[in-house]
């Protein structure tokens, strides 16, 4: 199986030639409209891919989600696969690259991972458009009872930087604006990412604009993007955004690649848009929540099948002998066999599984295998999964593309075809209070006994209740390397409480963001970063991505 050309690949999706927009000649967008007329087309089934507890250099989810696709397209099925836009922060950073690996991958990778259609650029310019009239606003004194210290919003940028994480601008006097102490964010945590994500079409793009908060005036009332007049603005500029990618993966097999929020400070899915639209032309859509099933799975169903009325029916966990050996604690080196490691990291592969059947899904667990990785470990992974009545299968797609997803696509098939899907459970009735939501995530899905929040946490929760934001979701910001809000917990750590700092209100995106931890909404660059590998080669091809 291989590429073909991609006006082929939205034939097969049933896709008209005036619903595309042509990127070059390997990808297209799709016009937003293509879903609205398709209202009366039938339902794929819809296959959640999440993980474990991951390393820094994660446990292959993307690799896991495309290789699927590609096995059950090797099946006969007609699968699409819908992830996320990789953002140049980490690509640049640890990471490498977004778009899966070895030969299970996103093509064009290069163009994927670096601004691909725009939708990044699109998104961090509307977000600092709104920065920017925020200031000006302040400079000119057109929002009455707006003052610098009572400004929430801050700027965005598609980079790994920690010297922008708090900065001072307007200084200079006079004409140069109002000095007051501000940051920025990556642009995957910006609220106006997340909306995107989770509009339904342009109009509701364009309401959930205009209420996106930004600051509040003396009184205590809101200051919404609406008051400072720019709604428009900001929806021309995300005019292209609002249209989903369609790409295809090495086996030809078509992905929609649409949207970028990280898991750990956002909610991590791709665009519902993109996904309802997959659902609409597929017999089975495959798709990615970001990190752990304490994070982007718990948001997948509370936020975006919230939104969107979703109905998965089977979540594929997907675990690494590497990351187990972490939770087991090894005292090896990375890559030597511990099998004893590993047994004692199978609790946090276990609390994972227990997670998916709380948000109401059947789970699947694929042992993502590379090249050299222990027979022993592997024997012992999958005995567990017996013996707990778990799928747990081999997969093998880095290596072997659809043909080493096979396995796991015959136990997903299988599993998707034989029941109705009764729809996520959800854990948490959106009248409770936002306090008691917290907890309710926390204690069922991390395993905490409680949640402790700071009087400052407290105190602008219950303003948010008071002015009628209560009935939102919430979205929590960790790490994603422990169920805890502690990275150093790994395994299945006992006993603990979460700790919430601050919160955040996100109106337009329709939740609350609350931070546990020291978790950072604008990620650093390791010493040696994935960049210094990176480079131009006399044909003009790009080189050093992995």
């Amino acid at each position: 199986m291989a590429t073909k050309p991609i006006r082929e690949v939205a034939r097969e999706l049933g896709l008209e030639e005036g619903e595309l927009i042509p990127y070059g000649v390997d990808k297209v967008k799709v016009r937003v409209e293509a879903l609205g007329r398709r209202e009366g087309a039938q339902h794929g089934a819809l296959v959640l891919v999440t993980g474990i507890n991951p390393t820094a250099a994660g446990e292959g989810k993307t690799t896991t989600a495309i290789g699927l696709a590609d096995g059950l397209r090797r099946l006969g099925r007609r699968a699409v696969v819908a992830v996320r836009e990789p953002s140049m922060g980490p690509c640049f950073g640890v990471k490498g690259g977004g778009t899966g690996g070895g030969k299970a991958q996103l093509v064009p990778a290069e163009d994927i991972n670096l601004h691909f259609t725009g939708d990044l650029h699109a998104v961090a310019a509307a977000h600092n458009l709104i920065a920017a009239v925020v200031d000006n606003a302040l400079h000119h004194g057109t929002v009455p009872g707006l003052r610098p210290q009572n400004v929430s919003w801050r700027r965005v940028l598609d980079v790994n930087d920690r010297a922008l994480r708090q900065v001072v601008v307007g200084l200079g006097g006079g004409a140069h604006g109002v000095a007051r102490e501000t940051g920025f964010d990556i642009t995957a945590a910006s609220e106006i990412m997340a909306l995107v994500c989770l509009a339904r079409d342009r109009e509701d793009l364009r309401e959930r604009v205009a209420r996106v908060v930004v600051g509040e005036r003396d009184d205590g009332s809101l200051v919404t993007v609406a008051d400072l007049r720019v709604t428009g603005a900001v929806v021309a500029l995300l005019k292209d955004a609002i249209h989903p990618n369609l790409v295809q993966t090495l086996e030809g097999t078509p992905a929609l690649v649409h949207g970028g929020p990280f898991g750990n400070i956002a909610h991590g899915c791709s665009s519902l848009v993109a996904t309802k639209l997959a659902l609409k032309c597929a017999e089975v859509v495959v798709t990615e929540a970001g990190f752990g099933t304490d994070l982007g799975a718990e948001k997948f169903v509370h936020i975006k099948c919230r939104a969107g009325h979703l109905r998965p029916s089977v979540a594929v966990v997907v675990a690494s002998l590497r990351a187990l050996r972490v939770h087991g604690r090894t005292d090896r080196r990375p890559g030597e066999p511990d099998p004893a490691a590993v047994e004692r990291g199978l609790a946090n592969l276990d609390k994972h599984v227990e997670n998916v059947r709380r948000l109401g899904m059947q789970p699947v667990v694929a042992l993502n295998l590379f090249p050299g990785d222990s027979a022993e470990e592997t024997e012992l992974v999958l005995a567990h999964g017996a013996a707990l009545a778990v799928p747990t299968v081999r997969f093998r797609a880095w290596e072997q593309g659809g043909e080493g997803a096979l396995e796991l696509a015959e136990v997903v098939d299988g599993l998707a075809r034989s029941t109705e899907p009764p729809g996520p459970r959800y854990l948490y009735d959106l009248e409770w209070p936002t306090a008691r939501k917290l907890d309710a995530v926390a204690t069922a899905l991390y395993g905490a006994s409680g949640v402790d929040l700071s009087s400052r946490a407290r105190a602008k929760l219950a303003r948010y209740e008071e002015l009628g934001y209560r009935q939102l979701p919430v979205c929590v910001a960790k790490t994603q390397y422990s169920l805890s809000d502690d990275p150093e917990q790994v395994g299945r750590p006992q006993g603990f409480r979460v700790a919430f700092r601050d919160v955040r209100l996100a109106a337009g995106a329709g939740f609350v963001v609350a931070y546990a931890g020291d978790v950072l909404t604008m990620p650093g660059l390791p010493k040696h970063p994935a960049a210094q590998r990176w480079d131009l080669d006399s044909h003009g091809r790009v080189v050093g991505l992995t």
